[in-house]
């Protein structure tokens, strides 16, 4: 469903966004950990509590360093993914209670849009309020809502009014807001395009106001120039959109910051694909790109990405194209270090009459033959009936990987 674009008279977007949603759900379940620094993950820190951030603790952030500005004083945790899962569902249904009309970004925020509802509900201000409470009282968790006129304004409001806060953006304050904030508070301004903009003496969204658009272009690309222009001068058009399937499916491991050999680190990916499937075949989805995104120890990323004719929800479709895409990677893993494997399922569709089923080697020939490919559906079943631990790999014998952090709601 779609909201008519046209500029709205009042405030009546919504972002709301859980307060370091991982850590939060540690200090709700155990009681001894509220008001410590709590650390999620040990070898790379996850999620990091309000306290240990007033520390100087960010994400990601190598452990070692975490505890040492902590001073001793960090209770380190390893992650609970069923719990943050279950805890993001329990807030979702209080979002889908508040309005019809919610917009999930990840497991942890989304973009409510709450016009129309003041007779029945009060005002934007009013509901946001009460969604707090209820959040508070019925999950037990801290969150933060910005409330504006536009999606992006919104979400810097969440993102000035944390943690655990609440702050409206009304309609003829938005440029007094927004102008003072540095330029990285834009969507699309990322490290590079800070520093070309500071080089141009560009810091504040002021100063990009004043250098204008033909400025901006000039400058940045005229596509960029006229998103920042506009993003500059409060101008966001996007409504909050509902019924949407999601684009993608995915999910990630950190592997903390001992040297991986390269055995360790395909287990990994044999597991995270093995979920994966499992996921894609539960939506009844099928893929046709995968999507595989490394951070190294030295914090630099890759992404790399392959896609097929048609469709699938095959396993071993999937960790051939997957293990692929590693292989290429491999020189970049035995030169810096593997610290995160993210895997995405991406180019959804629903099932087809056409579906790719036989597995195939890495310049996309197929290996295997029908009898073949009627066993890996046959063990994509029994993992989907009974769980992914009835059949397992003999590469992951033995071995114990932590859960998925999954990137977005299923």
């Amino acid at each position: 469903m779609r909201i008519e674009r046209r500029e709205r008279d009042e405030a009546s977007i919504l972002h709301a966004d859980l307060d370091s949603f991982y850590a939060s759900v540690e200090q709700r379940d155990q009681p001894s950990l509220r008001g410590r620094p709590v650390l999620v993950g040990g070898g790379v820190v996850l999620a990091a509590s309000y306290e240990a951030k007033a520390l100087g603790v960010r994400t990601p952030m190598p452990g070692h360093e975490a505890r040492a500005l902590c001073r001793g004083r960090a209770v380190t945790v390893p992650p609970r993914f069923s719990a943050y899962t279950e805890a993001s569902r329990g807030v979702f249904a209080i979002f889908d209670d508040t309005t019809p009309l919610v917009e999930g970004i990840s497991v942890d925020e989304a973009f409510l849009d709450v016009a129309g509802l003041k007779k029945i509900s009060g005002t934007p201000v009013q509901i946001a309020a009460r969604l707090r409470a209820r959040i508070r009282g019925e999950v037990g968790l801290p969150i933060t809502v910005g409330v504006a006129r536009t999606k992006f304004l919104a979400k810097v409001a969440s993102g000035a009014g944390k943690p655990d806060g609440l702050l409206e953006v009304p309609p003829d304050g938005e440029l007094a807001f927004l102008h003072p904030l540095p330029v990285r508070r834009l969507w699309g301004v990322g490290a590079k395009t800070e520093d070309r903009l500071a080089e141009a003496g560009v810091r504040t969204v002021h100063d990009m106001a004043e250098l204008g658009e033909s400025g901006l272009s000039a400058l940045l690309g005229e596509g960029a120039g006229r998103h920042l222009y506009a993003l500059a001068m409060a101008r966001d058009p996007r409504p909050v959109q509902t019924g949407r399937r999601r684009k993608s499916i995915g999910a990630q491991r950190a592997l903390g910051r001992r040297i991986k050999s390269e055995s360790e680190v395909e287990a990994t990916l044999l597991a995270l694909v093995d979920g994966l499937g499992g996921r894609l075949r539960g939506a009844h989805r099928c893929c046709r790109t995968v999507v595989l995104s490394l951070r190294f120890d030295d914090y630099s990323r890759v992404t790399r990405s392959r896609s097929i004719g048609e469709p699938t929800d095959s396993t071993t479709v999937v960790l051939a194209l997957a293990r692929g895409l590693l292989d290429d990677s491999l020189p970049l893993v035995r030169e810096r270090g593997c610290t995160l494997i993210g895997l995405s399922l991406t180019n959804l569709s629903a099932p087809g009459a056409v579906q790719l089923a036989l597995p195939f080697d890495r310049d996309g020939d197929e290996l295997a033959d029908s009898h073949d490919a009627e066993l890996d559906v046959a063990l994509d079943d029994l993992r989907d009936r009974f769980g992914r631990g009835a059949v397992t790999r003999g590469r992951l014998i033995g071995r114990h990987h932590g859960e998925d952090a999954p990137l977005l709601p299923d």
